[in-house]
């Protein structure tokens, strides 16, 4: 299924949910949703499934319009599935039934599901791992195993669009790991086109083929992963995708003079986005600092705060006057005086 979005708005009362968002999903992709709480995914992931309708714009799917200021075509009527935040299982229903309950009610399925409904049940359930539990209630279940539930129903219908909402939020960190391979192996073995919607960065840069990135109501940038984390085009996008510090100093040409360094430390940028040259910043991310002895050709700071990590530090670094956050596996103490470098492989807009 194709997707295509254009100038959808949203808007509740006087608040304004979406501004203009235009986007285009291919047949089969996997696009992530990224941004913080209230920046409109959710609402737009609702306008995909025909919960919520565009206030202008248009939604279409396949080249139908399915959404816009005077029409729509509810959710029972689009071949999508979807899996909720908090799973949205049924108490009374096992898993077996969970997973029939779309492919009798969803006027969608294709007749060669309807027709042989034990099979596809069977075989999605072993594509999920719950062929064993197949009898099990909901509250007889781990959090993990609800969650594969949750995928088995959304995709027993053969949806071509499967959309995903913050699916792995209520889970702890390794089976947060464990469920992002499983939605991986999900969406390779269905071919559906994937919407995934998201406030993890790491979510988002591990499973997608494009992340677009919204703040309060709009799209701030769309590309790979990593487009994304290497060549962020806005302040938003460098600090909250790629953790970056916004170094302050002034350009000449493509190369970069950080504040308070004289001419001594310059650093290449010919690829960094126009944003950032004309108001004379430089991102850098965290892990592309190096820390070392106070020596020519380096930044002189100070250990500001140190947090051991196991395998690295996370350091507050004061230098030219600004806090930066460097991660570095070499250990130093609380206001040790240090070198602040980006080695020459680290510069990655040369």
């Amino acid at each position: 299924m194709t997707i295509q979005l254009r100038e959808v708005c949203k808007t509740f009362g006087s608040y304004t949910a979406l501004r203009n968002v235009n986007l285009d999903i291919a047949d089969g992709e996997f696009v992530a949703i990224l941004g913080p709480s209230g920046c409109g995914k959710t609402t737009l992931l609702r306008m995909l499934a025909g919960f919520e309708q565009p206030t202008s714009g248009e939604i279409r799917m396949d080249g139908e319009v399915v959404a816009g200021a005077s029409s729509l075509i509810p959710p029972e009527k689009r071949r999508i599935g979807m899996v909720f935040q908090h799973f949205a299982l049924w108490p009374h229903m096992n898993i077996h039934e969970h997973v029939r309950f779309p492919i009798r009610t969803h006027k969608k399925t294709p007749k060669a599901i309807r027709d042989n409904e034990a099979a596809r049940i069977e075989q999605v359930l072993a594509l999920v791992g719950l062929s064993h539990l197949a009898k099990r209630m909901p509250h007889e279940l781990s959090g993990g195993q609800k969650q594969r539930v949750a995928i088995a129903r959304a995709i027993a219908a053969e949806p071509s669009l499967l959309l995903m909402d913050e699916p792995l939020s209520s889970l702890d960190a390794l089976l947060r790991m464990n469920m992002r391979r499983e939605i991986q192996s999900v969406h390779r073995e269905t071919g559906s086109a994937v919407v995934y919607v998201t406030h993890d960065q790491g979510e988002a840069l591990s499973m997608a083929d494009r992340i677009v990135v919204m703040k309060e109501g709009r799209i701030e940038q769309i590309g790979s992963p990593q487009d994304i984390y290497l060549k962020p085009e806005t302040e938003f996008v460098a600090q909250f995708v790629s953790k970056a510090n916004l170094v302050r100093g002034h350009w000449d040409n493509d190369m970069f003079i950080p504040e308070g360094s004289g001419s001594s430390v310059q650093w290449r940028g010919s690829e960094v986005a126009g944003y950032f040259k004309s108001n004379g910043l430089y991102p850098v991310r965290p892990d592309q600092l190096e820390l070392g002895p106070v020596q020519d050709g380096g930044l002189v700071g100070q250990v500001a705060n140190v947090q051991f990590q196991g395998k690295e530090f996370n350091y507050d670094i004061i230098a030219a006057g600004q806090q930066w956050e460097v991660i570095s596996p070499v250990p130093y103490k609380l206001n040790d005086k240090v070198s602040v470098t980006i080695p020459q492989r680290e510069l990655q807009y040369a």
